[in-house]
């Protein structure tokens, strides 16, 4: 089949998170498998000079914005080792700056009518490049606006007529709300400004366009999906996204195992597999320790914590428990990331008071983050919410073992440790419920009773480092989507065509 993706990010161009993981990955794998696919995403500075090659294509264009009209460029590249073709929507006033979305902590204030830009663009290149997608599948909600778009201004042209859209929700907590009046910014009529359409509580929501006219809507977990239906995380959407429950599916992100593989990590000091794990993760222990400077104590606990230091992760919780725990017990800390700068300074303090327990970097290192994941012993994750989540995927695949928040894409990849799943084989890690400091003391609590039945302890490590967290399983279940929405798609056509 053929594909269309419509998204602001994809690596190795443009990350600022999983959207971009996902947009760069997925895509080569789905090419992989014979799919016909092609990526439309903004041309931005990073790009520019990010020395990709870039072909300009000599293809000018113009689109409404309010009451003026804009001039689009199109330049192409591939996704480096793949057929996958990558179309970059040129637009400097918009796009040529130095980050995606804010300077300054704060979002862009044209980011609307960027994205407006954005969204109608995308519908151009289809145009202009007689791509004819079976499936144009949108990501998160800066691509929001153009299944809107297709069904309320191109639906009725040939070319666009039979395109299905999948609208996949990355992080339900960025909804791309802007005041009322740029709804001027997207041409179309005010009467679809209503509670059933594009208004959410007086605002215009491009993530809400999008769930509103897609023929599907997916998110990166099944749990994250089920998740989204209820008042705790819809974010004031779940009646709608109840409603259309029928069309919601949940699709667990992949992890990209050429990167992520102990057995030919170039990062770690010692590679290893399922059946040298502990003495490979025993040297790689040591290694960190020096390196961090931790006392080098194979007995001590090393636990890590890899991400974004941000509330939805639930690190306030960790920096908390922290304070409470470091000065008793014999537990090393290990913090890598950066985000809230409250919760940075906190973590900067446990460094500065407990400097033989608490390693803080405030930083991201891609080398050190895989270091720290092969030489850590527990990882926790209290997350408050967490649409799919990756590292408690890749510790799981390193042998470390998981300590979650039994939330989101947590709870569909780490397995409990409960005697039930310990006996089937089955457990991989320690699940909690409360997003609280209690909460995590009590998962944290179980980890380290088992730490200390080493016969327990490598069971749960082989059976982490044997899940199939692969892109290919995912994709697979992309074009079983893919293929629904081509079916429902025909199946409104046909309907429409009986009305009228």
């Amino acid at each position: 089949m053929r594909i269309v993706f419509a998204t602001s990010e994809a690596v190795p161009f443009a990350k600022t998170g999983g959207l971009g993981d996902v947009c760069g990955t997925l895509s080569p794998v789905l090419a992989k498998m014979g799919h016909e696919v092609t990526v439309i995403m903004p041309l931005y500075r990073c790009v520019r000079y990010g020395g990709f090659p870039l072909e300009p294509l000599g293809i000018t264009y113009v689109v409404p914005i309010g009451t003026k009209t804009v001039t689009g460029r199109l330049a192409a590249s591939h996704i480096p080792n793949s057929p996958v073709r990558v179309i970059f929507v040129e637009q400097d006033q918009y796009y040529d700056r130095d980050d995606l979305y804010h300077e300054g902590g704060n979002d862009y204030l044209d980011n609307c009518e960027r994205f407006v830009f954005f969204c109608r663009s995308v519908l151009e290149v289809i145009r202009l490049l007689d791509l004819r997608p079976d499936v144009l599948h949108c990501h998160d909600w800066q691509s929001g606006l153009v299944p809107a778009y297709l069904r309320l201004e191109y639906q009725t042209l040939p070319r666009y007529r039979q395109i299905g859209t999948l609208f996949t929700i990355h992080n339900m907590a960025y909804q791309g709300v802007f005041w009322h009046w740029d709804m001027i910014l997207t041409g179309l009529d005010w009467k679809h400004f209503n509670w059933r359409e594009l208004e959410f509580f007086g605002h215009l929501s491009f993530l809400k366009a999008g769930i509103v006219y897609s023929t599907a809507i997916s998110t990166v977990s099944p749990q994250y999906a089920q998740d989204i239906q209820t008042p705790e995380f819809g974010c004031r959407m779940e009646g709608l996204l109840q409603h259309r429950s029928d069309s919601l599916f949940g699709i667990l992100n992949g992890v990209d195992t050429t990167q992520w593989n102990p057995a030919t990590d170039r990062f770690l000091p010692r590679q290893y597999d399922v059946t040298t794990v502990a003495e490979g993760k025993a040297v790689c222990k040591a290694e960190l320790q020096k390196e961090l400077g931790l006392p080098v104590d194979p007995g001590a606990i090393v636990m890590a914590s890899v991400g974004r230091l941000v509330d939805q992760k639930g690190s306030d919780i960790l920096a908390k428990l922290i304070r409470q725990w470091a000065p008793w017990r014999p537990i090393q800390w290990v913090i890598l990331g950066e985000g809230d700068s409250e919760i940075e300074e906190s973590c900067r303090s446990l460094a500065r008071d407990f400097p033989d327990k608490v390693v803080v970097r405030i930083e991201f290192s891609e080398p050190l983050a895989h270091r720290i994941i092969a030489g850590a012993d527990i990882f926790p994750m209290p997350s408050r919410f967490e649409p799919c989540g990756l590292n408690q995927m890749y510790a799981q695949l390193y042998g470390t073992i998981p300590v979650v928040r039994g939330t989101g894409g947590l709870k569909d990849t780490v397995v409990d440790a409960t005697p039930e799943n310990v006996a089937a084989g089955r457990a991989t890690g320690f699940v909690f419920e409360e997003a609280s400091v209690d909460g995590l003391a009590g998962g944290l609590e179980r980890a380290i009773a088992a730490f200390g039945n080493k016969d327990l302890w490598w069971q749960l490590a082989r059976t982490g480092m044997q899940q199939d967290f692969s892109w290919k399983r995912s994709a697979q279940k992309y074009v079983e989507v893919y293929q629904w929405v081509i079916d429902r798609h025909r199946s409104m056509l046909r309907e429409l065509a009986r009305a009228g």
